[in-house]
């Protein structure tokens, strides 16, 4: 049978998973992250001639993918040899018989590069429909040292590392040399596939908020997961919702990045390389300020509806359609930096601007699903944390505050979805 892309001649790229680069290891905000000492002993020197294996999994299927490898924040030629992409079979394991080789790669520091593009023979389109919600597992080896990794530190899923020194376990099926995981990407920032018109991708951008902070570890709950589900049961099988969120991230500053920001590069900074350089991106919907109008960023409203509107008029020049949101409450949360009074009034008055459509043109009211409107605070059915199985921190909601934030971007976005 022929593979599915090849029936695709007039097809195009389309983005289909993403995790927006931040930062240099181990700068960010993670998730139950084990201990890394052993697998990356010395953080500015990297990778030791080891192998990873970085498991992601794409929105929408085909039988041809290319990926884009970052190395923005590396400070030398990173080489990648040994490169290969497979069904992940579950751990840190392969399915035997599904790997592809790709082309070794040098990668110039501070640059990113696609793949070549890979053809999955195994895959047809009579299994196509069985393809959703599977993952693929990438594997390379870095010869030498890597220098400083760029990563996504807070992913929701586990990823695989080797120990130092193993260049072999890459071409592994097994995960028995792949000892240290990690919640975190390392390199890969964007995956996209060849998929027919009118196939589209749905950007996510923002903060934690978008990033999964207090959703479920490996549980695919975050509400850009939830709302991919959404668009398949609703028959949108041509929607690709992709996740551009950045825990810590702001609006307006710091501008541009500099030192250990945890928060990586602002929205403002990031915007054409985690939205507009994105393949085949028909839609951006954006929940974001709560960590502007916090003390870590003492921005005033008037900031961050500025900096927010230059960035919507780049967007809507490209002719995407740009949805923004209402942002929830963090009122009495015990989080460093917020829960003030003072945050509040400005969350508040933010969200006046986005209701009274000053600013989009279209918004998912995120606060009114989320904030309990006697208290002021983050409902109490959505305050916990649903992979530490803690007390919520009055700020991220679990992955039901998920499904919530999802239901309100769904009713909006596809009441006039155009694919």
């Amino acid at each position: 049978m022929k593979p599915l892309a090849a029936k695709f001649s007039n097809g195009h790229w389309v983005s289909t998973w993403a995790a927006s680069a931040q930062g240099a290891y181990p700068t960010g905000s993670v998730i139950a992250q084990p201990d890394l000492s052993r697998a990356i002993p010395d953080a500015p020197m990297g990778l030791q001639n080891q192998s990873l294996r970085m498991v992601v999994r794409p929105s929408l299927w085909s039988s041809r993918f290319r990926l884009r490898i970052s190395h923005v924040y590396g400070d030398r030629p990173l080489a990648l040899r040994g490169i290969q992409l497979a069904l992940h079979a579950g751990g840190g394991a392969c399915l035997p018989d599904t790997r592809v080789a790709l082309p070794d790669m040098d990668i110039g520091a501070g640059q990113a590069v696609w793949t070549q593009a890979v053809d999955l023979p195994w895959l047809n389109e009579q299994a196509l429909p069985w393809m959703n919600g599977r993952a693929l597992a990438f594997s390379a080896c870095v010869k030498g040292f890597s220098g400083p990794i760029t990563w996504h530190a807070k992913s929701m899923s586990t990823s695989y590392v080797s120990q130092p020194g193993d260049l072999l376990a890459a071409a592994d099926d097994s995960e028995t040399r792949f000892p240290h995981t990690t919640t975190s990407t390392f390199f890969i920032d964007a995956i996209d596939a060849w998929l027919p018109e009118p196939c589209r991708a749905v950007v996510a951008f923002g903060d934690s908020l978008t990033d999964g902070t207090a959703t479920t570890l490996n549980g695919h709950d975050r509400w850009t997961d939830v709302m991919q589900r959404h668009a398949w049961a609703e028959g949108h099988r041509q929607v690709a919702v992709v996740n551009a969120g950045i825990g810590g991230n702001q609006v307006a500053g710091p501008l541009p990045a500099v030192g250990p920001w945890r928060g990586g590069p602002a929205a403002a900074e990031r915007i054409y390389r985690d939205v507009l350089s994105l393949s085949g991106v028909q839609a951006v919907l954006w929940l974001q300020g709560i960590n502007d109008f916090s003390e870590n960023g003492q921005a005033d409203v008037a900031t961050v509806v500025q900096a927010m509107r230059r960035a919507i008029d780049q967007m809507r020049s490209r002719g995407l359609r740009v949805i923004g949101a209402t942002i929830p409450s963090a009122l009495g949360s015990h989080r460093p930096g917020h829960g003030g009074a003072e945050q509040d009034a400005r969350r508040r008055a933010f969200n006046d601007e986005v209701r009274k459509a000053n600013l989009f043109e279209e918004y998912a009211d995120v606060d009114a699903a989320l904030t309990d409107e006697i208290s002021g605070r983050l409902r109490e059915q959505f305050n916990g944390d649903s992979t530490l199985g803690e007390a919520g921190d009055g700020v991220h909601p679990n992955r039901a505050g998920h499904a919530a934030i999802a239901d309100r971007f769904s009713k909006v976005y596809f009441r006039q979805a155009l694919c």
